[in-house]
């Protein structure tokens, strides 16, 4: 049986958990484990900026907090999308008869530059890579409108003149790609913030876009939950443990390795 958000269950020994929202994708979930009073919460991935396509963060307090860290440098800022979505568009309208190439990763990425797109005002055809098709077709069976999406494979080039296309990162620049009317390549990524990624992946247009929280929305979010005890994982541990440690905060770091979201 499927477990709803704020739905309560118990999973043996006196310990009840808790499914909340985590705004990371759609589906996502933070889990708040309750025992004798003592209040845990596991975050997983997780971002605070708005997402048209799954339900926002749920600040909870707690007494200890398990948080991820994977932009958690103060150089990581994400800009709001809807500047990184006119960038987007400006490239576009500047090269009528080129397409752009959007890499995005297929789970929550990809709907949520589409989801920008139709905000910002594209109500024109997407098209897809297949490998994007069917998590697309979930999302719109769960309640969330992405518009007229269309298979790039057997499109005319004519169609894809001037259209944009979403793929998954590792089709940028292979040969599915080649068919294409000269794409500009593009990235969605918070890893488009470091300008070596920028180039080792090609890309000629890199959007800062994330799902995952920014340093600021990591600090704000400790300060909001207000734990006792903060614990960081997944990412770059050391800055946030020390912003802590700073703030009387007490913290510990518990590295993992080869956890790292090379495509987000």
């Amino acid at each position: 049986m499927p477990v709803e958000y704020h739905e309560q269950i118990t999973i043996g020994g006196g310990v009840t958990a808790t499914f909340l929202p985590a705004g990371h994708v759609l589906g996502s979930a933070q889990i708040l484990l309750e025992h004798a009073g003592e209040r845990i919460i596991v975050t997983g991935d997780y971002k605070r900026s708005p997402d048209p396509t799954c339900p926002p963060f749920a600040v909870t307090p707690c007494d200890l907090f398990i948080t991820e860290a994977t932009f958690g440098l103060p150089v990581f800022c994400h800009p709001p999308i809807a500047e990184e979505i006119g960038r987007l568009l400006a490239v576009r309208a500047a090269n009528p008869e080129r397409c752009v190439l959007v890499g995005a990763y297929a789970l929550g990425k990809a709907q949520r530059v589409i989801a920008e797109l139709r905000a910002a005002g594209w109500h024109a055809p997407v098209y897809l890579h297949g490998a994007m098709e069917t998590m697309c077709r979930l999302y719109e069976e769960q309640g969330v409108p992405l518009g007229d999406l269309r298979p790039a494979v057997g499109a005319a080039k004519a169609d894809l003149s001037g259209a944009i296309v979403i793929c998954p990162p590792f089709a940028l620049n292979d040969r599915w790609s080649r068919r294409l009317p000269d794409p500009i390549t593009a990235m969605a990524s918070g890893w488009m913030r470091v300008r070596q990624r920028v180039r080792q992946r090609g890309v000629e247009l890199p959007l800062i876009i994330s799902d995952h929280a920014d340093w600021h929305e990591l600090t704000t979010t400790i300060a909001q939950v207000n734990p006792a005890e903060t614990w960081i994982t997944h990412g770059r541990e050391e800055a946030l443990l020390r912003w802590c440690e700073l703030r009387q905060r007490r913290a510990r770091a518990l590295a993992l390795t080869g956890y790292e979201d090379e495509d987000d």
